[in-house]
């Protein structure tokens, strides 16, 4: 496991840079556009085949091929791993084409629904337009899922750098220059979006055409690509659960009023910083490892790293969450609280992000212990547990909206996460003894007591900086830059005193995420021997 934590520190390096340039993307359409009903529209419009990427590409996709792939590598070389390649990415872009075709007939005519608010109509319109970024991406999470195969994890985690900087340029650059009005800046953010897909899925595929690939059109449904659609099936509905569940979220947030689509949007986001970071960082480079150790039959080497890997996740998202929750007032007013999206959105969205934090570890669990499952093909576990954790969230959501408006769609969620975190657990002790969480509890304690210390120090901090005669803004920026590197170092000086297990990974991951160790990527980027 030590060995793979330079991956890990590369992917949550560039993970950094692409979350940085999704705030400001976002940060850009909230000057743009503010909380209103048209940028709830496009967020709602991309968020339909944004599901479907993670149900489809690299979430039921991803899952089931990366433990086929590394079946036929064993046995087939390279040759034979190209070759399914092939044939998966071919009825990827067949399947996504007819669907994006289908999409784009249906919602074009949503206007003959009559009876409900424009933003309905809008949302309908730009979902038509935006669809078809799924051809893209799919196509895309397969290649980066062959990518990581090869232990090449930099290009990947590339990968929507390339679109937050197409949507960064076609909004603030051409869409405020050349567009007159809200609907044709939406345009141009539109056009960015397909741009960057497009961007997305030719970088790695460049990269393996260099390694050897030989793309060509092959539609022929061998023993392999059977097998990953049978693995697939289930796994719609398993992988992506969360995901279905915020879609869940927005498509009834539109019921409440104009705002509470991006707000649900912007405070997901801001919970997606840390866990797409580490969290899913260490998934990444993780899963390969587990699903190779699968492949072998090697319980015990799968067991190690799958603990290895979720000691990292707590250590890291546990001290984030109570960070992003302590200060989520200054970290939202300071950041968005611009242009058109004013006091009262930067108010309310703190709430929201305070609510979004109690779910963040227990969901960055839950992405690697669904990885887990699929490392030994056992695809209908996590649906078992999605369909009643969908269910949960559909009920709750439905229960506290009318009182709580869009911080009862949060509750609602947050709610679902952590049942499924305790859920997928359990069955995973069944199906796998080898991994019980059990020796992970001294762990958990020792992050438990450094997380109170950090936050005892973080809220005194802020309040003092409340009550000071500094002014608001120059507050923020103090919470921003003081107490965040204050927070950080009380919390790692109490893990060491504390001698938190796997202290020698941490250091190692540490050094991996300074920007001097950029120069080792070319290493990585090797195929493991």
């Amino acid at each position: 496991m030590s060995k793979h934590l330079k991956n890990i520190g590369i992917v949550s390096f560039l993970t950094i840079i692409s979350r940085v340039l999704g705030v400001t993307r976002d940060l850009l359409g909230g000057i743009v556009f503010g909380a209103s009903g048209l940028y709830s529209a496009f967020l709602t419009g991309f968020a339909m085949p944004n599901l479907f990427r993670r149900l489809l590409a690299e979430g039921s996709l991803t899952a089931a091929f990366i433990p086929t792939l590394q079946d036929e590598l064993h046995h087939h070389k390279e040759e034979g791993a190209f070759r399914l390649l092939s044939q998966v990415t071919s009825w990827l872009f067949a399947i996504t084409a007819v669907m994006s075709a289908l999409v784009m007939v249906v919602f074009r005519y949503s206007r003959l629904l009559p009876g409900h608010p424009e933003r309905w109509y809008q949302a309908a319109d730009l979902t038509a337009l935006l669809f078809p970024y799924l051809i893209f991406i799919a196509v895309a999470a397969a290649c980066n899922a062959t990518l990581n195969v090869f232990q090449h994890f930099t290009e990947p985690t590339l990968s929507p750098i390339w679109l937050n900087l197409a949507m960064i340029a076609s909004l603030g650059g051409a869409g405020l220059h050349f567009a007159h009005t809200p609907m044709g800046e939406m345009y141009w953010l539109v056009g960015g979006v397909l741009l960057g897909g497009f961007l997305q899925m030719s970088t790695s595929a460049a990269v393996l055409i260099r390694k050897g690939w030989r793309p060509r059109f092959d539609l022929t449904l061998s023993p392999r690509v059977q097998e990953i659609a049978w693995l697939m099936v289930p796994g719609f509905f398993g992988t992506a659960i969360y995901q279905i569940n915020i879609l869940v979220s927005r498509v009834l947030a539109l019921k409440i009023d104009d705002a509470s689509v991006t707000l649900l949007f912007i405070g997901n986001r801001l919970m997606e910083f840390p866990i797409g970071v580490f969290a899913i960082a260490i998934s990444t480079v993780v899963y390969p490892l587990i699903a190779r150790h699968a492949t072998e039959g090697n319980r015990k080497g799968m067991a190690e790293d799958y603990r290895k890997g979720l000691r990292l996740i707590l250590i890291i998202n546990v001290p984030a969450a109570a960070g992003l929750a302590l200060l989520s007032h200054p970290i939202v007013f300071f950041i968005y609280q611009h242009g058109h999206f004013t006091a009262a959105n930067a108010a309310a969205l703190a709430r929201l992000v305070t609510l979004f934090a109690i779910g963040m570890p227990f969901f960055s669990v839950v992405n690697l212990t669904v990885r887990a499952f699929y490392a030994v093909k056992d695809t209908k576990t996590p649906v078992k547990v999605g369909v009643f954790d969908f269910a949960l969230n559909l009920g709750l959501s439905l229960l506290l909206m009318g009182r709580f408006g869009a911080a009862g769609l949060v509750i609602a969620s947050t709610s679902a996460i952590i049942v499924q975190t305790l859920l997928l657990q359990r069955a995973l002790v069944r199906r796998l003894p080898e991994l019980t969480f059990r020796p992970l509890w001294r762990s958990v304690g020792k992050v438990a007591v450094a997380t109170l210390c950090m936050s005892a120090v973080v809220w005194m901090g802020w309040h003092y900086l409340q009550s000071s005669r500094l002014g608001l803004h120059f507050s923020e920026l103090v919470a921003l830059l003081g107490l965040i590197p204050v927070g950080i170092a009380v919390y790692a000086a109490a893990l060491w005193l504390l001698r938190i297990e796997g202290r020698e990974e941490l250091g190692t991951l540490a050094r991996r995420l300074r920007p001097g160790s950029r120069t080792k990527v070319s290493a990585v980027n090797q195929p493991a021997g």
